[in-house]
């Protein structure tokens, strides 16, 4: 391989569908892309690191069931839990530099530049905000010269905002320009599209807000690649539909069949995953069913496929059709039917909830809530009503394209992400 000549800025642009990329102006043309399955953050973004999909690298989801721990692990940030080489693998073994920001299982991985808030839980309560970061110094100098620090409550959460998609763009367009950095290859995140458009739906004035924050960032970013010698490609990683509002709950199903088991403390139902014969973790549209015994499997798929608003439950067979069959995917992975989701509660009465339930707690719930980006009726909780929830994601197909763009044009007319990972492979080979 050559020594680089070129520099190389990607930018994955949460909710980015194609529908949604036409009221940006930032003289680029975007293309329609396939997202992959499930189309949520983890599996997309590790699906565009290693060029492949999630049968191969493992992210079958933004987490796993872990079977020998017998937890439910979201949000975790090793890259060791992505299996497979990076496309930049031999860009770096041959003397190129590379940059994750923000991105998911970044940490102790194959780069040179790290970046991704990594906060600090204190032991009676509270939490003290941080990043994680590569070189060690990295964030407290992008605090300095941005005049500001990174805020986790704008990241998620009630007041979850575009905010942090702006303390973002500022940070990459810094490093961009800063001689002692500037990788050569950077790749950065921007969460904006997300909040509004799970708060609202995806057609909502306050998504159009949020549509024009993005935009501004975009801007910031295309000018930053420009001046410094970068070229740039944009692309989504799925895209938000409307949905009811109407939560499907498989755990609560699984647990009046006697499928799931609890324990109570304090009069609130905990989850007993060792005793559980069934459980589901899940993640927006989709939700990996795992049962411990093989016998109750066809038992469990018809007892969930008679469920209002379940339209698919995947088989071994199924999945390995989708590219999503692996060892961390539940026996069966339920579909929820177009506008419809899932939520991870099994309890019938407020008083029964666990007490993470009306907190942001994204590690001790078994799956997504997006009912944390609301405040509750009691101060300095979560929302609890999924009536409130007016955007999801993770179906692929029914016109659900992402978007495509790059000042590259071999780059932007990549059919999907596991294409344009590959392309962007070969540029970097030949850079």
């Amino acid at each position: 391989m050559s020594p680089v000549k070129k520099k190389l800025l990607v930018i994955q642009a949460a909710a980015l569908s194609h529908d949604v990329a036409r009221g940006l102006d930032l003289g680029l043309d975007f293309h329609a892309g396939q997202s992959v399955f499930p189309a949520v953050t983890c599996t997309a973004q590790a699906s565009f690191r290693t060029a492949s999909v999630p049968a191969e690298h493992g992210m079958v989801a933004n987490g796993r069931y872990d079977r020998t721990l017998r937890r439910a692990l979201f949000w975790e940030q090793s890259s060791a839990l992505v299996t497979g080489p990076s496309i930049w693998r031999d860009f770096r073994r041959a003397g190129g530099t590379v940059a994750q920001l923000f991105w998911q299982q970044s940490m102790g991985g194959d780069t040179d530049i790290v970046l991704t808030p990594a906060p600090i839980h204190k032991s009676h309560g509270g939490m003290i905000e941080d990043c994680y970061c590569r070189p060690e110094g990295l964030y407290h100098q992008l605090c300095r010269t941005l005049g500001r620090p990174f805020r986790l409550h704008h990241y998620w959460g009630p007041l979850a905002s575009a905010k942090a998609g702006d303390w973002i763009a500022a940070a990459t367009a810094a490093i961009l320009a800063d001689p002692d950095l500037s990788p050569d290859l950077c790749l950065t995140y921007l969460p904006s599209l997300d909040y509004d458009f799970q708060r609202y739906g995806p057609h909502q004035p306050q998504s159009r807000r949020a549509l024009e924050s993005l935009q501004s960032q975009l801007r910031v970013l295309l000018a930053a690649a420009h001046t410094n010698g970068y070229e740039a490609v944009i692309f989504g990683d799925y895209a938000i539909v409307d949905c009811s509002g109407v939560a499907i709950l498989p755990n609560r199903i699984l647990f009046e069949h006697g499928l799931l088991k609890t324990r109570t403390v304090h009069g609130r139902l905990y989850a007993d995953f060792h005793a559980s014969r069934a459980l589901a973790l899940v993640d927006h549209e989709v939700a990996h069913i795992h049962v411990a015994d093989p016998a109750d499997v066809a038992r469990v798929r018809d007892i969930l496929l008679a469920a209002d608003g379940v339209d698919l439950v995947l088989d071994a067979a199924a999945q390995a059709g989708v590219g999503l069959r692996h060892e961390n995917s539940g026996e069966g992975v339920a579909v929820a039917c177009p506008g419809r989701w899932f939520a991870y509660p099994w309890w019938t009465g407020t008083r029964q909830a666990p007490d993470y339930a009306g907190h942001v707690d994204i590690h001790n719930k078994p799956g997504f809530d997006p009912c944390e980006l609301f405040f509750s009726a009691f101060p300095f909780g979560c929302g609890r009503d999924t009536r409130r929830v007016h955007g999801t994601h993770g179906r692929v197909g029914d016109g659900r394209a992402i978007a495509i763009a790059s000042t590259l044009e071999r780059l932007a007319c990549a059919d999907g992400i596991v294409d344009l990972a590959r392309r962007v492979q070969r540029w970097l080979e030949s850079a």
